[in-house]
């Protein structure tokens, strides 16, 4: 059996982008309701890597609050699918922007988004979470 891998990216590049958007309105359970039990995440605010369903919900929802953003960018999206088909990559700068006092759009926050996705009981879920602040380094460093 062939696997489209385009076909794969496109789906989970829809989802992430529904997950998102929910996100922004207010609504924090899309991502939440797909995270897989297992699911590992990496929080720029903190140093450690929470690990579970549970504990991954446990320390975004105290901190989560409507961020009221009214456009998003996706940018520079790369999905890798496995050959089995049942394993995806996805990476992508996003940008984030809000209404200021004169309602014009602002930058909120920009990111670097890496989610790992697995096909689990035939849906795709989140099985790793990695969002990071675009930052430069200010010389050339390999560890």
């Amino acid at each position: 059996m062939s696997v489209d891998k385009a076909d794969i990216g496109k789906t989970i590049l829809e989802l992430e982008k529904s997950f998102n958007e929910r996100w922004s309105a207010g609504d924090n359970r899309g991502y939440f309701d797909n995270y897989a039990e297992e699911v590992s995440y990496f929080d720029p605010i903190v140093k450690e890597l929470v690990v579970g369903r549970d504990n991954v919900i446990a320390h975004i929802d105290p901190i989560y609050s409507n961020p009221h953003i009214v456009r998003s960018e996706y940018l520079n999206p790369a999905v890798s699918v496995a050959d089995s088909g049942d394993f995806a990559v996805l990476a992508y700068n996003l940008n984030t922007y809000v209404l200021d006092d004169n309602r014009n759009e602002r930058l909120l926050r920009a990111w670097n988004a890496t989610e790992a996705y697995r096909l689990i009981d035939g849906e795709w879920r989140i099985v790793h979470s990695h969002w990071a602040f675009p930052q430069t380094a200010k010389t050339a460093v390999a560890s």
